[in-house]
């Protein structure tokens, strides 16, 4: 470690100086090329000036035959041997005229075809603009600046075409001879700065060596560690702060232990059962009542314990919900409130679980005679209700006092029904709560679920005289769940949407696929629920409106069937709705899983 420090200040140092030796030589390397570029430019330029001047006499009526002297003009001209100059006529397809170099009668033809001429740069200069080119023939190793321009005349009519070239190798060979130099130059900084490097970087992981053995010591429990100050500077205030650490380790440590033995102590005595568990399940803490509760011994400690067995089944480290709740369970004929949370690490990383077992049984007895009644008092009471009724029927078809008697005893009936109603509906609710009817689930065409449920309405929809939007997803998958109760919840939310909404009204229903369920919405433009009814609104028997409730038909139970029976199949019941515009209620259903004809029962 103390090695690997050192090294890397070393090529720190070094890549730093090789960093700046790159870009210092890269400039003055580019800036070299240009300066050197720009003059030879400059020359041409001022040669193809003079140049231009003197031979635009020679192009007078553009009566190139009588220009013998241009050739040999051009070629006594004074032009270094590493330049070379061509006249060009300004034909569509032009010929050489003149030339510092020998050129066949052939070649000058065509001055296109002409190796070291550019033929885009001399149509360029036919259309009147000047342009420049650096070349490089690779098969040659040669670089050469091209540069076309016109003559003009003084109307401004294009003579000629005058187009030079200038060899860039001796440039070039100057820019490589920097190089090497340049190189030669970073080759010494970098072994003069690797030297100077070593010596400093020892200097200061010396004593961080020193530091490190006490570190280690300090890490094997010995904390009676100091280190000695021989300097005012960062090194000497990092020895200052390790021995100031130190000595708050220690006094934390012993602050640790006591506040553990405080815990320790409340832990063992609590009255409910606490056990503690990491993010594989495995035990590492439980007190006395737990290990009693759930008959641990010492070996089942460190072993990963079965969460279904206390009735957790859907915990999930990477879902935070998932791990924050409460359930009930029965262990060993006893039932028991599970409440559980995780536990963070340091680094705000869920690590575990702190489960919390409480002794519920004798409230959950008590919560099982309350319900036994409200299932036995119903059931008592649907006989005589059913009596009532014939009694009813039968004075109907009376002759006694027919007008007056009749709307007496329809008041009766309507009551009789309703009270029929509740008793139905709290017998639904019993049933719910005890599982005691049997719930067949089974795969289900989505449209023809939702179809079958708004034609069962479709006698209330024609007397409103509502209007129905469906929206459903063609790619909607088929629902897993009963039935019988599916088809219940269903009629039940759109025969609400249609008593609640005014005539003329529209209720739509959506249906799309969310992740593993079957998302249906009816949503209508009814009267709404007030905002602080809302959260009370599925509990048994609680009405917005009790007089246009029992106006209705309603029993105020409706909502609170559905909203069990479909977390009984798995799924959930949400209510969005805002007072005079409208409710929207979501369902979700468990989607089917495959091509599975199968029922399940329970």
């Amino acid at each position: 470690m103390n090695h690997s420090i050192k090294s890397r200040f070393i090529l720190i140092y070094v890549v730093l100086v090789l960093i700046s030796m790159f870009i210092a030589s890269t400039f003055i390397i580019d800036r070299l090329e240009n300066v050197q570029i720009e003059t030879a430019t400059t020359s041409m330029v001022k040669t193809m000036d003079t140049l231009a001047t003197t031979t635009s006499a020679f192009f007078k009526d553009n009566n190139y035959e009588t220009l013998p002297q241009l050739d040999e003009t051009l070629k006594d001209w004074g032009i270094s041997s590493e330049e070379s100059a061509y006249i060009i006529s300004p034909e569509k397809a032009p010929k050489i005229l003149a030339s510092t170099k020998n050129i066949s009668t052939k070649e000058k033809e065509d001055a296109y075809s002409l190796k070291f001429i550019e033929p885009k740069l001399v149509m360029d200069a036919l259309s009147g603009k000047s342009r420049e080119k650096i070349v490089e023939y690779k098969n040659e190793r040669n670089v050469e600046k091209h540069i076309a321009r016109p003559i003009l005349s003084g109307d401004g009519d294009i003579l000629a075409i005058i187009y030079m070239t200038r060899n860039l190798n001796s440039i070039y060979s100057v820019i490589d001879d920097s190089k090497i130099i340049i190189t030669y130059a970073t080759l010494i900084s970098l072994i003069t700065t690797s030297i100077l490097g070593y010596f400093i970087a020892n200097s200061i992981t010396g004593p961080i060596r020193s530091l490190t053995k006490k570190a280690k010591a300090l890490a094997k429990g010995n904390f009676n560690q100091s280190v000695e100050i021989k300097s005012n500077d960062e090194i000497g205030e990092l020895g200052m702060m390790f021995n100031f650490l130190t000595k708050e380790l220690r006094e934390t440590i012993e602050k640790m232990d006591l506040e553990r033995s405080k815990l320790d102590t409340i832990f063992n005595y609590m009255a409910e059962g606490v056990i503690a568990i990491d993010r594989s399940n495995k035990l590492i803490h439980a007190n006395s009542i737990a290990k009693k509760i759930l008959n641990i011994s010492e070996k089942d400690f460190n072993r990963e314990i079965n969460l279904k067995s206390i009735n957790l089944y859907n915990i999930d480290y990477k879902n935070e919900e998932s791990l924050k709740g409460e359930e009930l369970t029965k262990i060993s004929n006893t039932f028991y409130k599970i409440k559980y949370a995780p536990y963070k690490s340091d680094a705000l990383i869920n690590s575990g679980l702190i489960i919390v077992l409480q002794d519920v049984n004798k409230e959950h007895m008590l919560d099982i005679m309350r319900k036994e009644f409200v299932a036995n008092v119903s059931h008592e009471l649907k006989t005589p209700i059913t009596t009532i009724k014939s009694y009813t029927e039968t004075l109907l078809d009376s002759d006694l006092d027919r007008q007056s008697e009749k709307k007496f005893l329809r008041v009766i009936d309507r009551e009789n029904s309703r009270m029929s109603r509740i008793v139905t509906d709290l017998l639904s609710l019993s049933n719910i709560d005890y599982n005691k009817d049997k719930v067949n689930f089974s795969n289900f065409d989505t449209y023809e679920f939702i179809d079958e449920a708004i034609e069962s309405q479709s006698l209330l929809i024609n007397q409103k005289n509502h209007k129905i939007e469906l929206n459903i997803a063609m790619d909607i998958n088929d629902i897993y769940a009963d039935r019988n109760g599916a088809d219940q919840i269903l009629t039940n939310i759109i025969s609400n949407a249609c008593k609640y909404t005014p005539d003329n009204g529209k209720i739509s229903i959506d249906a799309k696929n969310k992740d593993d369920f079957v998302e249906i919405k009816v949503a209508d433009n009814g009267i709404g629920i007030p905002k602080e009814d809302l959260p009370r609104i599925t509990e048994r028997f609680y009405r917005v409106e009790k007089g246009r409730s029992r106006e209705m038909g309603g029993t105020g139970l409706g909502l609170s069937i559905a909203t069990e029976m479909i977390k009984s199949f798995g799924g959930n019941l949400s209510i969005d709705s805002v007072f005079g515009e409208g409710t929207t209620i979501t369902l979700l259903f468990k989607a089917s899983e495959g091509d599975n004809n199968e029922e399940e029962v329970f």
